[in-house]
């Protein structure tokens, strides 16, 4: 039986594909995957995906002055695919950030016209982190509204080690930086009505929490201790990360509510072997439903059974 919510799964429309190939754009150097609706379809059925929240990747929509008609085309097909499938699919809305107005219009548009399920935001644009100041008009309306907000990892604003695109080494590090950038600035302690979702286990973030409670020490404001409970504030995602160097950690650190299922298709090629590793993890049962399912179904109340 189909069960799990995936929610991270990437959708790739082709008008933004063929945008990003005349703009030379990638994900940070990762050859960009081919996607259809019908394929996702597939790989949900094999890996017992009952709904996958569906969001853009790295680079996200940042096209100069083109990014807030971008933003608009993605997120309307996104919603057109929830339309057709609101029992498979769910929709991460993009925003046309460092555009900070523009963002907000498209918050509005996404939750109000669209129905969005949320909001997607790169983990940094042009160097510009999720922790700043500019930003938050945005955390505010964002707030407001309890939405849950997912943080995909893009290229960090420093040159790629050669063999190394950034996916591989680099998104790990900028996931850290920005969720840390943000406690550091008190968004979370500021905004605890909405949830925040970060990629791939959080980064570094479970195995280095310890570590970052010393931000205390140059940002007032702040204590170690005030450090540690924002970062538990944080919701994660097991994309790629359902292995057994990653999950020890990551279940020492996170509240147990706050982990999610995570496939990262299309961009992922071994979604089905990392996804066996969570099923073979020894997790008792009420935990491996609560990750598969049911802490998802508290984020998107729509889709609990």
């Amino acid at each position: 039986m189909s069960d799990r919510i995936d929610t991270h799964q990437h959708y790739l429309p082709g008008f933004y594909r063929d945008l990003l190939d005349r703009h030379g754009k990638n994900a940070g150097g990762w050859p960009m995957p081919d996607w259809s609706t019908q394929s996702a379809l597939n790989l949900m059925d094999e890996l017992r995906i009952a709904t996958g929240v569906l969001s853009l990747s790295s680079p996200g929509v940042r096209f100069g002055d083109q990014s807030r008609d971008i933003a608009r085309r993605v997120n309307e097909f996104g919603a057109e695919l929830v339309k057709d499938r609101p029992d498979r699919f769910g929709l991460f809305a993009s925003l046309p950030l460092p555009d900070v107005d523009g963002a907000l219009a498209e918050v509005a548009y996404a939750f109000d016209e669209l129905n969005a399920d949320g909001v997607v935001l790169m983990s940094n644009v042009e160097g510009t982190y999720l922790g700043e100041r500019s930003y938050e008009p945005l955390w505010e309306e964002l707030n407001r509204r309890g939405a849950v907000v997912f943080v995909h990892p893009d290229a960090p604003p420093m040159q790629m080690l050669d063999g190394l695109p950034a996916p591989l080494l680099d998104f790990p590090f900028d996931t850290t930086r920005t969720a840390v950038h943000m406690v550091a600035n008190g968004v979370l302690s500021r905004h605890t009505a909405m949830k925040v979702l970060l990629s791939h286990a959080g980064g570094f973030l479970p195995y280095a929490a310890y570590r970052f409670t010393g931000a205390a020490m140059f940002n007032e404001g702040i204590t170690a201790e005030s450090v540690f409970t924002d970062l538990r504030r944080f919701y994660f995602d097991t994309a790629l990360s359902s292995t057994p160097a990653t999950m020890p950690s990551l279940l020492a650190f996170a509240d147990h509510t706050h982990i999610t299922f995570g496939s990262d298709f299309p961009f992922a090629p071994a979604s089905a072997q990392i996804t066996a590793m969570l099923d073979d993890a020894g997790l008792d049962d009420g935990l491996h439903t609560a990750i598969n399912r049911g802490n998802a179904e508290h984020l998107f109340p729509r889709l609990a059974r």
